[in-house]
């Protein structure tokens, strides 16, 4: 991943810039990486004149004691750095807004850490975000970030994560017009690699105009993430928090607009997963997977708007959606393993098959297609595929799929070995269905292509007018 500096300013020119402002005043508290921030703005000098008050609180009795237990019982949480952050600010302003100058805007960073234990493969991530007044006397608005640190030692990440908060801290003071500006400076003088952002969320007075969801899409195509996650309410969600111990169980489609053909293709993918030995609905993970690009790894560039669309859709189907900007299988399998070590099930059509089984979908790939295969099968997943219909419109499966000869014991071992699994079609009309002319049909206003989606699908196409829906005037 490639980041560009977005400012000039190295890390203490920025702390320099804050400290230096006498307008600007607020507390920095950080739980479990050290006081890295912190040393930062003091490292740069004239600190005194911003920073009111540097914490750290360790023990997790003390941190209760300071900011309450949280509800999901977790330190490093959204719930606790939003205690924290609230806390603090209410503090700053109770205490020193009556002798300071009336044009002060308060501010209060916090991050709650778990860095690299001595002789503990943990999890490395944060929490950080600021509360902060973005004029003299306003309500405040908050911004969190949710990171996950790949420096193989705590020192570093540590490092990784003080000019992480400096970066925070000035841009939400001097970018906060531009959302994207804020996103693509988080990570200024710092390496590629070293951190990843997977969410971020902006609440507040001087944010309402924002769609998370939206921006959170900026996430990928600043290269600070892969992927992006949403709960089936709308919310983003920590990849971590999704998957952890859980079976996953994903399906990879445009739905624009989801349609019932894409419906059966998931339920009828749902039914065999829970067939195999452990696997139920209450330990997995169903999720509708976007890419951004194309087979060839191009990005298609869709809009954010329409992206949130289709996210919104499939979310009042009952769905998790993740985009990515993943092109092949094997990667999007790898992505899953980095949270879970359960059974992982991917539903494709024999079209995606067919694209697997072709060479040229793994240049670039060193090892080319062996090594693909060797990435996409080596444990606990399966490849789950919905039929197709032949040119007499009879059913065939992938059994009757042709690989070239060189292949074909490839393909034998994928079938002797269970990697492949056949999946059934509730009824062979949803093949009449192409989601290309649905697009094109309801573009013209309401028809027969209503029938090809969910109901509830169709009607919130009419309703919020998605994907171009001419709305008839009255």
């Amino acid at each position: 991943m490639e980041h560009k500096n977005v400012s000039s300013r190295s890390t203490s020119q920025k702390a320099l810039r804050v400290n230096l402002d006498e307008k600007k005043y607020g507390t920095i508290v950080e739980i479990g990486a050290g006081q890295e921030v912190a040393r930062q703005f003091f490292l740069a000098g004239a600190a005194a004149g911003t920073i009111a008050k540097t914490m750290s609180a360790y023990d997790m009795k003390f941190s209760d004691a300071i900011y309450g237990v949280q509800n999901d019982g977790r330190y490093v949480s959204k719930s606790r750095v939003k205690a924290m952050m609230q806390q603090e600010l209410d503090l700053v302003v109770e205490r020193v807004s009556e002798v300071r100058s009336r044009s002060s805007r308060y501010f209060a960073y916090a991050a709650t850490v778990a860095a690299k234990s001595f002789g503990r493969q943990n999890e490395c991530h944060a929490w950080c975000g600021i509360r902060i007044q973005m004029y003299p006397g306003a309500e405040p608005s908050n911004i969190k970030v949710h990171v996950r640190m790949h420096d193989d030692n705590a020192e570093a990440q540590q490092q990784a994560l003080g000019v992480l908060g400096v970066n925070l801290i000035y841009a939400a003071y001097y970018y906060f017009e531009n959302p994207k500006m804020i996103i693509d400076s988080l990570t200024d003088s710092i390496k590629p690699g070293r951190i990843e952002i997977d969410s971020i969320e902006f609440i507040g007075p001087y944010f309402e105009d924002i769609d998370n969801r939206a921006i959170n899409l900026h996430l990928i195509r600043s290269w600070k993430t892969r992927a992006i996650m949403f709960r089936p309410d709308g919310s983003i969600c920590v990849p971590a928090d999704m998957l952890y111990k859980k079976n996953v169980l994903t399906i990879r489609g445009s739905f624009r607009p989801v349609t019932n053909l894409n419906l059966d293709m998931i339920e009828q993918g749902k039914k065999a997963f829970f067939e195999q030995q452990g696997v139920d609905e209450k330990n997995t993970v169903v999720i509708a997977e976007i890419s951004l690009n194309d087979a060839k790894g191009n990005d298609i560039h869709a809009p954010e708007e329409d992206l949130v669309q289709r996210v919104q859709l499939l979310n009042a189907l009952g769905y998790n959606v993740m985009i990515s900007d993943y092109t092949r299988y094997f990667k999007l399998r790898e992505y899953f393993r980095q949270y879970t070590k359960m059974e992982i099930g991917i539903v494709v059509g024999m079209i995606n098959l067919k694209q697997i089984f072709d060479e040229d979908s793994y240049r670039g790939v060193e090892g080319g297609i062996l090594e693909g295969f060797g990435k996409l099968f080596p444990d606990n997943t399966r490849l789950f595929i919905y039929p197709e219909l032949n040119a007499e419109g009879e059913l065939r499966d992938f059994s009757h799929m042709k690989v070239q000869e060189h292949l074909r014991f490839l393909y034998r071992h994928l079938l002797e070995n269970d990697f492949l699994t056949g999946i059934d079609t509730s009824n062979k009309s949803l093949f009449k269905i192409y989601s290309r002319e649905v697009l094109k049909q309801l573009k013209a206003g309401r028809g027969k292509w209503e029938k090809d989606v969910p109901q509830l699908v169709a009607e919130q196409i009419v309703e919020h007018g998605f994907f171009g829906f001419k709305k008839k005037r009255r």
